[in-house]
Order: C-alpha cells, then sequence, then structure tokens
C-alpha cells in the first residue's frame, strides 16, 4: 500500500544491474514520407534486461504501448524460459506501477537464484502459507486458493489469467468460450470496497509456485519501507514512522 515512490524503474533496474543482468534497450519511431532523418519521431522505448544464462529476463515496458491489467498499464514484465534454444517464454509475470518496488525485487531475487527458472514443483499451498505467516487471511470461500490483509485492501488469488498474458502451456490457448481458462495467480490493492485499484499483478499458469510465494512473502511483510511520496489514495492508511 506503500506505493512505489514514483522510482519504479530505478529500483528494479539498479537490482537487475546488480545481478549482473545485461541491459540492452529497444527504440522504435515512425519516420513520415519525405522526413529528414533528424526529424524523426521516437514512439516507443523498451528496457530488456538479461541474466548471464539467458533464460530469465525482465522488460520496462511503460513507455511503450503496454496492456492493461484492471485499466493499469503494465510497467515491468518479468519472463523465464526452459532453455535458450528457443525465443518463446515459458512463463511470464506483470506488475503494473505502484506495485512496491522491494516486492518486485524479491521476487527477481528468487528468480536469479533458484537455478531452473521453469521448473514447477511446490504447490499453490507455498504460496499462502507464505502470506498468512505474516498475518494475511485465508479467504473463507476459497481458503485454498486465496489470502488477503486483514483490512481487505489487498488480496493474493488462484483463478483464471486475464487476456493476453503470455504462457507456453498450450492449454491457455485451446480452452473453449463456456470453458475455464489457465488458472494463475493474481494480485492487487484496493484502497476502499469499489475504489480504483492501486496496483495489480499478474502471473501466468506456468510461473513456479516458490516464486509467486517470494513475491507473497515480500508482499505481506510488515517490515517499514523508506518512501518519499506516498500514494494519495493509501496514504491515511499507512503507519508512518519518521526515518533513522
Amino acid at each position: 500500500m506503500a506505493g512505489d515512490d514514483g522510482c519504479l524503474y530505478d529500483a528494479v533496474a539498479g537490482q537487475l544491474a546488480g545481478f549482473g543482468w545485461t541491459s540492452l534497450t529497444v527504440v522504435r519511431g515512425r519516420r513520415e514520407l519525405d522526413e529528414p532523418l533528424e526529424g524523426r519521431q521516437v514512439l516507443r522505448s523498451t528496457v530488456l534486461y538479461i541474466s548471464p544464462d539467458g533464460l530469465r529476463w525482465a522488460q520496462w515496458v511503460l513507455p511503450d504501448e503496454p496492456f492493461y491489467l484492471d485499466d493499469l498499464p503494465i510497467a515491468w514484465q518479468v519472463s523465464a524460459r526452459s532453455d535458450t534454444t528457443t525465443s518463446l517464454a515459458d512463463w511470464s509475470a506483470y506488475f503494473t506501477p505502484d506495485v512496491p518496488g522491494e516486492v518486485i525485487t524479491d521476487f527477481l531475487l528468487a528468480l536469479d537464484e533458484c537455478g531452473q527458472p521453469t521448473a514447477f514443483a511446490a504447490g499453490p499451498e507455498a504460496v499462502l502459507d507464505a502470506a498468512t505467516g505474516h498475518g494475511w487471511l485465508r479467504d473463507a470461500d476459497q481458503p485454498h486458493a486465496a489470502a488477503m490483509h486483514p483490512t481487505f485492501t489487498a488480496c493474493l488469488s488462484l483463478s483464471e489469467v486475464p487476456p493476453l498474458i503470455q504462457d507456453a502451456d498450450p492449454s491457455t490457448l485451446t480452452a473453449e468460450a463456456e470453458e475455464q481458462g489457465a488458472m494463475g495467480w493474481q494480485a492487487w490493492a484496493e484502497p476502499a470496497m469499489g475504489a480504483p485499484y492501486l496496483w495489480a499483478a499478474s502471473f501466468s499458469a506456468s510461473v513456479p509456485q516458490r516464486l509467486v510465494a517470494a513475491f507473497a512473502s515480500s508482499l505481506s511483510s510488515t517490515t517499514p519501507v523508506l518512501r518519499r511520496v506516498l500514494p494519495k489514495s493509501t496514504r491515511d492508511q499507512l503507519l508512518r514512522a519518521p526515518a533513522s
């Protein structure tokens, strides 16, 4: 609920650089007929970070033309693959602005440290245990698929993934209209019932549960974070103390 302090790119990019991930900037533009080269308009810019083994990458896509989660644009997209012979990701995770930078960097730390980023071992209980271990409550109606903050302002749910979420599981593409689609973890913060979401995060069906558990543990942590700027929609709900 503390937001990203307006520094989401810097916080995550700095962490990735510390991991030794390589950064590339992809710039795309448009040139009108008879327009001089120096007058070319740059429309989009994507910064791509790639791990040393080439199996995982993260893209800062906010300046691009991102798709939306609950009317919020995607800021970071994180993906992984099982080997470097394919250019397709086995799974992807998406984070909108105002997801606390600490939560994304903890997720990326777990991703960087895992040996095989696509191994799907642990079950959904690992995610729920990570959240409830910090005081979150299991949903009474879905105790094995959802947990929420005691104030009901943030939630984790294993539910049908939204459209356009990339995943290598073929079932995500073959489900009929009347069938339930692929299930993946979704997270969001809702400052008040019926209010616009502060942020949202989406994990495709094949994201390893242990990585989502790292996200859940960080999200539910009560450890204080340093902030200079607080979101207007939640500043009255935060416990604030002077920086030491």
